[in-house]
């Protein structure tokens, strides 16, 4: 088991703000491991960290050697002059270099420096390289590798340097937010991608189903500590509970023996004066244990919608163009009371543009929105807030309202208050917005659209920036919410909990409505693909001229001699081989020093990379046996 990346005792802090404490822990080869904490935590400032991109107050970062690593940025810093190809290709290399000269050559037209480029192209394997950057694009939706960088989405971005971080093949990968911005079909394609790869991860995502699919380790950062957790996302979520409880029931037991203790102290100082210094020292000890707050401070979302009435909104043939693209094509519907539906779709085919028309934001090109008179719209857009940066925060809500009443006047708050409801302490409501970091700002955002007390929420990407608590608690909101609701969101796990229905985006104007929780769609979408491919065989097979269908007799295809004891002898080396591979791993997680650990991770390698080659074999023969 090879060390890529050994932690040692790392702290961090701003000013009296700690963020972690002499955190420890290490990576080895073929890891996937989760990094999850709420936000403000420092679960980025940790991958920062350890990339080398900002410095920490104590402690150690240390790679192997010869390691080669890859930061995907939460929000990628490229170069908007170059092209997508060229920022693919920014790093240098003789394949890259290679291929650079070749598209030079091509721009020129001249043959002789064409084929020149070509054959450098050919002994340093560019053809190869280039082929594989582009089919990475085109999986990752990047089709047009001559566009601009600055000419690039926010999602886009996010691909191309995605591609990049892929195709440069390092042997650790740190990802922080890769999912944010990507539209679903692309998360799942990573998904696959990664949980399929041999690549060793240290990845930050609130994507809840990527975490339990991708992941076999946890890591947990609470109250500047590291909790580490062996398995995916669900066993995370029943190990995290099993901590909690143990160290309630611990404390719980500290305090009981403090009581007792305090009661000694309390007695006049000659009571205990010949007493041993230790039973003073071991009641600071005990003081200090039982001041740990357990308590989680949770986002209180307890606003009641305002009442809506029985008309909520029709839309009457509905179209909607930009230039040849098509958005919506005589679209009609009849929007229920109560009704929570999902817009999902490829990023750029309008989900965002069908939830503006529907608030007047953007116009239509024909057709009408009749909506009800008692409907209240609450929008959370994805672009984020347009409060002034240069605002505190308790001085940007108090704008806003200066007397919040919720509940239909059951309840009168103020913006303190309110805010407090929110996570935002006295002392952080005083803070700059520009100061706050994306979880801060998504909370402010999301204060200040449930603070209007609205009967229709319109939620456009609400996860992004969210950690998973906030979303289990904005999840169980939504779940008992008196009123009707749209989000388009890529969190699979979000629709799954809150959608009745899901509108289908498929472009050319055409919507789906699907009558089920993205799980279901994604079925339903799996089955019919299936049923197309088989169609589509069939078809085929019976467009083949009709000798074609006559049965070929052939003999079955049996092991050699040599075959045969050669597939006995693979069966017993690979039970030595496996046996080998596990005494390796017990003695690697002993905890115990271990002797000539170079020569046993040499050794533990070469066992594996044994395994593979000759369980392929084996799989090769036993087809014939």
């Amino acid at each position: 088991m090879t060390s890529y990346l050994q932690i040692e005792n790392l702290t961090k802090s701003y000013g009296d703000r700690m963020l972690f404490a002499d955190v420890t822990f290490g990576i080895n080869e073929g890891d996937k491991i989760g990094l999850i904490a709420k936000n403000g935590m420092g679960k980025t400032t940790l991958l920062r960290c350890i990339a080398g991109m900002e410095s920490y107050d104590s402690g150690a970062v240390v790679f192997r050697s010869d390691i080669k690593v890859g930061f995907l940025e939460q929000l990628p810093q490229l170069d908007g002059s170059l092209s997508v190809l060229d920022t693919c290709l920014a790093d240098s290399g003789k394949t890259v270099d290679a291929i650079k000269a070749y598209e030079a050559a091509v721009a020129t037209g001249n043959a002789d420096a064409i084929a020149a480029a070509g054959e450098q192209m050919d002994a340093t394997g560019g053809w190869d390289y280039e082929d594989r950057l582009k089919q990475m694009l085109s999986q990752l939706g990047i089709t047009d590798t001559t566009q601009k960088v600055a000419e690039l989405s926010g999602g886009q971005k996010k691909r191309v340097a995605l591609a990049k971080i892929i195709l440069d093949e390092p042997d650790l990968i740190l990802l922080d937010e890769p999912t944010n911005h990507l539209d679903i079909e692309t998360i799942e394609w990573l998904e696959n991608y990664l949980s399929r790869s041999r690549v060793t991860l240290l990845m930050v995502t609130h994507d809840r189903y990527f975490l339990d699919r991708v992941c076999d380790k946890i890591i947990e950062i609470d109250r500047s500590s590291i909790f580490c957790y062996e398995g995916n996302y669900n066993n995370y979520l029943r190990r995290r509970r099993e901590r909690i409880e143990a160290m309630t029931a611990e404390l719980a037991k500290v305090k009981n023996t403090l009581r007792r203790e305090q009661e000694w102290m309390n007695r006049q100082p000659q009571a205990r004066a010949g007493k041993a210094k230790f039973r003073i020292d071991a009641y600071h000890d005990l003081k200090r244990r039982a001041a740990i707050d357990l308590r989680e401070r949770n986002v209180e979302l307890g606003v009641k919608s305002s009442y809506i009435g029985s008309k909520i909104f029709e839309a009457s043939h509905i179209s909607k163009r930009f230039g040849e693209k098509t958005i919506l094509n005589d679209f009609n519907y009849v929007f229920s009371r109560y009704e929570k539906v999902g817009i999902i779709g490829k990023n750029g085919v309008g989900k965002s543009t069908f939830i503006k028309m529907l608030i007047g934001a953007e116009p239509t090109d024909s057709g009408t929105w009749e909506i009800g008179e008692t409907v209240k719209f609450g929008y959370y857009n994805q672009d984020g807030m347009s409060f002034d940066p240069s605002k505190k925060v308790i001085d940007a809500i108090t704008e806003l309202a200066e007397d919040i009443v919720l509940n239909d006047g059951a309840q009168r708050l103020s913006p303190s208050q309110f805010l407090q409801k929110f996570l935002f302490t006295p002392a952080d409501q005083q803070k700059l917005i520009a100061k706050l970091s994306g979880g801060e700002r998504s909370r402010l955002y999301l204060a200040s659209v449930l603070m209007q007390s609205p009967n229709f929420l319109i939620l456009d990407e609400p996860t992004n920036d969210l950690d998973i608590v906030t979303l289990g608690l904005l999840e169980e909101y939504l779940a008992d919410f008196k009123g009707c609701l749209i989000v388009i969101t890529h969190d699979r796990y979000f629709l799954d909990n809150i959608v009745d229905h899901l509108f289908v985006l498929e472009g050319d104007g055409v919507v789906k409505d699907f009558p089920g929780n993205y799980t279901e769609y994604h079925q339903w979408k799996e089955e019919i693909e299936e049923q197309q491919k088989r169609e589509a065989e069939a078809r085929k097979t019976n467009e083949k001229p009709a000798q074609a269908n006559k049965p070929v007799n052939r003999k079955p295809e049996k092991l050699t001699f040599k075959e045969k004891k050669e597939f006995e002898a693979l069966t017993a080396e690979i039970d030595e081989l496996n046996a080998e591979r596990e005494a390796l791993e017990n003695e690697f997680n002993s905890g115990e020093a271990v002797a000539d650990i170079e020569a046993k991770s040499k050794r533990y390698t070469v066992v594996k990379d044994l395994l593979d080659e000759k369980e392929m074999r084996w799989l090769e023969l036993s087809e014939k046996s």
